[in-house]
């Protein structure tokens, strides 16, 4: 088990980051860039070899990483899968990303598997659950892991804590950082009618080891047209940034993800949202200090 956090160091440089796509290769190694960093889905990287290894390796050399991981089921009642969790733990071995992060969600039951991260019950029991799933992830991998809050779309009857109280009996359970998803707070308040500059304030923001920042969409396949979806298919949206730049300004900069998972743009497009979150995290550095050390 790892224990402690008071004040997550940071373990990348404090810039704006990409989530790293294959089509934008070639201009990253060009020069073409302006990232202080890459992430990648842990989960694409799991085979034995082949060009997306080349292209990892390459990148390895270059630029910090971070993996952000979307398979191991953190809230599953089934417990972890093992044989995945020996694949992540090769890989990162192999790497050694600065940044290894997941959800807080379920996405597997026995031998099916969802292309959704579903949400979780705040109750004392998952509480239970999902502190023995991280000491067993953290373990393994001998590193600690962000855990990132959800989109949500619904809430349960039966919930003990907010979605802050847990995150943060989480954290201090069993030593994880967070990754704090603003447009994944953005989404859910809108969804579920609470205040998402409330949340931030509330959230416990010395844990923080990352932020995600991305774009939205209005949900097309229900007649609720105020229902949004965490997409990540677009710019962030004004709102958004809006929070950002709140959030920064009140607790200084944090390494800072745009994501951008579909719909992918051409790397200038993407390269010129992860500037502007850079130019942000730059201004909420106390004078004297630089943003890429």
């Amino acid at each position: 088990m790892i224990t402690g956090n008071p004040r997550i160091k940071p373990c990348i440089p404090v810039r704006a980051g990409a989530g790293f796509k294959s089509v934008h290769y070639d201009e990253i190694l060009n020069g073409d860039h302006a990232a202080g960093w890459f992430e990648v889905h842990a989960e694409n990287y799991m085979g034995e070899g082949g060009r997306p290894h080349e292209m990892l390796e390459r990148l390895r050399a270059d630029y910090p990483l971070s993996f952000h991981g979307v398979g191991l089921s953190i809230g599953s009642a089934d417990g972890i899968d093992t044989t995945h969790l020996s694949r992540l733990k090769n890989l990162c071995d192999r790497y050694q990303p600065n940044i290894f992060s997941e959800h807080l969600a379920w996405s597997s039951h026995g031998d099916s598997f969802f292309n959704d991260l579903l949400p979780l019950p705040y109750t004392k029991e998952t509480l239970s659950l999902v502190v023995s799933h991280i000491d067993q992830i953290q373990t393994s991998l001998g590193r600690q892991l962000l855990l990132e809050n959800p989109s949500a779309y619904l809430t349960f009857e039966e919930n003990s804590f907010t979605e802050v109280e847990f995150l943060n009996q989480v954290a201090c359970r069993t030593g994880c950082g967070l990754l704090l998803d603003v447009n994944n707070v953005f989404v859910s308040a809108n969804n579920l009618g609470f205040d998402a500059q409330h949340y931030l304030t509330e959230f416990p923001v010395e844990k923080v080891g990352e932020i995600h920042l991305a774009g939205f969409s209005k949900d097309q396949d229900s007649s609720d047209e105020s229902l949004l979806v965490d997409a990540h298919d677009r710019a962030p949206a004004e709102a958004i940034w809006r929070l950002f730049m709140s959030l920064v300004g009140r607790i200084g900069p944090v390494p800072t993800l745009i994501e951008w998972d579909n719909n992918i743009p051409s790397w200038i497009e993407l390269n010129a949202e992860v500037q502007k979150a850079g130019q942000i995290l730059d201004a909420a550095f106390p004078l004297g200090e630089v943003a890429n050390v």
